[in-house]
């Protein structure tokens, strides 16, 4: 909703957000980017447990204008309707690609700007060092929940990625369904064809993505917490956040080869020492007749 003022400018208003005035497309000469930066002027609003709150600009008025930026790079995009798990893929990882604090306003802009492909999706990069600074904030009264904070952060992060990774191993099995079935269609349109296309392309980019956002937020935790050793320290705090953080990089691993678990290079496994009879050698595979 909006009203209109004398020059011909509408006034966009959404709950939970800034106020930006926006000239009609029509009658200006503002660029995609530039309404895209006015539009982003605020996080997406989220609700209970920091989650997204349905809104106009960032549900509608910002993808649009990302679609047409998209066309413009010249990359891949499909006007296929989403499967639930490509829905579901593009929900849990939102809460992995925006940024640990959803107060931060500039890695909140820049998330969502990649999520609506307004910029491309990875280069929504969030720097690092914001993290650290909302953790200096006084918000926190005790140095060790600073410490707790991290720590807290780190394991959340590492329980969602696990989730995260079985909606995307279905997605690509689908995928691969959705190629072979048009590899095999005597008879496509092109449109059917790019379609197909550019939606596989667009769930392997937001898979990739996560990945590398989860790699900011190590960056981010180790960086707070290097400061915080030299600022607050606190031995005992130290030894949670170094294991918490250990446990996320094991996950990001995994979210970094796309969620495959697989051995995907054709190396040989290494050889296991045997569990039952020590000293006696190693346990190779029974020779094949």
């Amino acid at each position: 909703m909006g009203t209109r003022n004398a020059v011909g400018k509408r006034h966009v208003h959404a709950q939970g957000c800034c106020r930006v005035s926006v000239p009609v497309l029509a009658r200006s000469g503002v660029t995609v980017s530039i309404l895209a930066l006015l539009l982003a002027g605020c996080v997406r609003p989220t609700g209970d447990f920091d989650r997204a709150r349905p809104s106009v600009i960032h549900d509608s008025v910002m993808p649009a204008i990302g679609e047409g930026a998209a066309r413009m790079r010249e990359d891949p995009v499909s006007k296929f309707n989403y499967t639930n798990d490509e829905k579901l893929l593009r929900d849990r990882g939102w809460t992995l690609i925006r940024p640990p604090w959803t107060k931060d306003w500039i890695g909140g802009t820049m998330a969502e700007l990649a999520r609506t492909r307004v910029i491309p999706e990875t280069e929504g990069r969030i720097p690092p060092d914001l993290y650290y600074h909302y953790l200096r904030s006084d918000k926190f009264r005790s140095s060790d929940a600073r410490f707790d904070k991290i720590a807290s952060d780190a394991t959340g992060d590492a329980d969602l990625v696990m989730p995260f990774c079985e909606v995307a191993l279905r997605v690509r099995e689908a995928d691969d369904e959705r190629l072979r079935v048009l590899k095999n269609k005597p008879l496509t349109t092109e449109e059917m064809y790019e379609g197909a296309k550019a939606r596989v392309w667009e769930n392997r980019v937001m898979i990739k993505w996560v990945g590398q956002a989860l790699r900011y937020r190590i960056t981010a935790y180790k960086n707070a917490l290097d400061a915080l050793e030299i600022e607050t320290p606190s031995r005992d705090r130290q030894w949670k956040v170094n294991t918490a953080i250990r446990e996320l990089q094991g996950q990001v691993l995994l979210a970094e080869s796309e969620c495959q678990t697989e051995n995907r290079y054709g190396t040989e496994e290494p050889v296991r020492r045997s569990r039952i009879y020590k000293g006696w050698g190693n346990e190779r595979p029974p020779p094949q007749k």
